[in-house]
């Protein structure tokens, strides 16, 4: 069965978009082939078949799926022979409270770091979207939200307490296996490291020995993807 996940582009064919990271990892656990099909910020009506104009968005046969939960959902639905993503219903709903904990606390402020260094990796012909639609989310230019970056690093702190104390008694977010809770927040991680020098976790060791052994899963799928943090 053919199947494409349309992602997000980069400059230089880098992807590092948080939820197609996510999706990424979770057909890697499924042992699931997906074509990729690129798409940078100003070409979503590649996607507007899906009913959205936003990535993730998988073309499985005839199944279009948009949206990272909705997808991870339907892998489980439609795969169960495949290694589980969520380990069963319970896992499933805890999962769910990972991804609104992720989107809700640990997002916010990684963007707010990270955003002006984002803007030097989105495609050249992407620039001027990226920074408009920005800007006015923020209520500032790339270069205001780039001199408040001070501010921001103790709020990233204070939002990765429960993570810190989750991975300080386990391998992973799931337990003692990964899973989608660890794919989801591994998603945050990958974002930066894949769009900004900032060593994020550079005082966080639990944190970073977690995201290392993220990296190395799957043959080192998320490594192999082009990064500035360590070049920095």
């Amino acid at each position: 069965m053919a199947r494409t996940l349309y992602d997000l582009l980069g400059a230089d064919n880098r992807r590092y978009s948080p939820f197609c990271w996510r999706i990424k990892m979770a057909l890697a656990h499924k042992g699931l082939d997906a074509e990729d099909e690129p798409c940078g910020f100003t070409e979503m009506e590649k996607v507007a078949f899906s009913g959205g104009r936003t990535v993730p968005v998988l073309v499985d046969g005839d199944s279009q799926v948009r949206d990272s939960w909705a997808i991870a959902e339907y892998l489980e639905e439609t795969y169960p022979e495949a290694p589980s993503l969520f380990g069963g219903a319970k896992g499933q709903t805890l999962a769910r409270f990972v991804s609104h904990w992720c989107d809700t606390a640990l997002h916010p402020p990684i963007f707010r770091l990270i955003v002006a260094d984002i803007f030097e990796v989105v495609r050249p012909e992407d620039q001027a979207y990226f920074r408009e639609s920005r800007e006015r989310r923020i209520g500032m230019t790339l270069e205001e939200a780039n001199e408040e970056r001070a501010k921001w690093a103790p709020r990233l702190a204070a939002a990765l307490t429960p993570l810190r104390a989750q991975l300080g008694a386990y391998e992973f977010v799931s337990g003692a296996a990964p899973a989608y809770a660890d794919y989801i927040v591994f998603g945050a991680f990958e974002w930066a490291r894949c769009s900004s020098p900032q060593p994020l976790l550079a005082a966080e060791p639990v944190i970073a020995a977690w995201r290392e052994r993220m990296l190395d899963l799957f043959d080192g799928l998320a490594r192999k993807a082009p990064a500035l943090e360590e070049a920095a």
